[in-house]
């Protein structure tokens, strides 16, 4: 079980505010009052779809996303962008692995406010875990569901660190700090296991 107290603590230390819900339901309601009449970018992210996030959202907001058709490039640009994460250390560090990278991006240097949104399941003790995490669980999945032809997304069960042109594994970010170009960072913690 993650100790979500030590995370939330070194979070703050590395200038990175959180909040903690036990219901996606709960997470979504608080940014939903938090975000209104912006302009928000997200990213493609299970977690998000699978809360329904972008469609409250989108009621009160302009929202871009790609998976609804809107160009990366612009919701890579947005003054506010929301994605999820790979992994995230107790530690606090917190990583994402990108194909495209427009997600990675958006999270080090264009927008001013990043929102990340994870499900309790994306915590690991330690950075070599949560690493662990990203490179074996969450790569693997996503090649899946997106229907790469990568030998992680057949069984989904590990990064054979392959040499494919579908490969979604092109870069890794390791956050240890919030990017100075970032005006505010948080990570939205839910109590449930989402996305992968």
């Amino acid at each position: 079980m993650a100790d979500i107290e030590k995370l939330r603590t070194n979070l703050a230390a590395r200038g990175i505010s959180s909040a903690f819900f036990e219901t996606a339901a709960e997470a979504v309601e608080f940014l939903d009052g938090k975000l209104d009449k912006t302009t928000i970018g997200f990213s493609g992210s299970a977690t998000v779809g699978q809360i329904g996030l972008y469609d409250q959202l989108s009621r009160h907001n302009r929202t871009l996303w790609h998976a609804k058709g809107d160009d990366p490039r612009e919701g890579s640009s947005a003054p506010v962008y929301i994605a999820s994460l790979n992994g995230v250390a107790e530690t606090g560090e917190l990583i994402n692995i990108d194909g495209t990278c427009n997600r990675v991006a958006a999270t080090l240097y264009n927008a001013q406010h990043v929102i990340f949104v994870i499900g309790v399941n994306k915590i690991a003790p330690d950075y070599d875990s949560a690493l662990w995490r990203a490179r074996n669980i969450a790569a693997p999945k996503n090649a899946q569901r997106l229907g790469k032809k990568t030998p992680c997304a057949v069984k989904a069960d590990k990064c054979y660190d392959c040499k494919s042109a579908d490969r979604i594994c092109k870069a890794l970010v390791v956050l240890w700090e919030k990017p100075n170009a970032v005006s505010e960072m948080e990570v939205v913690i839910i109590n449930e296991d989402l996305g992968y």
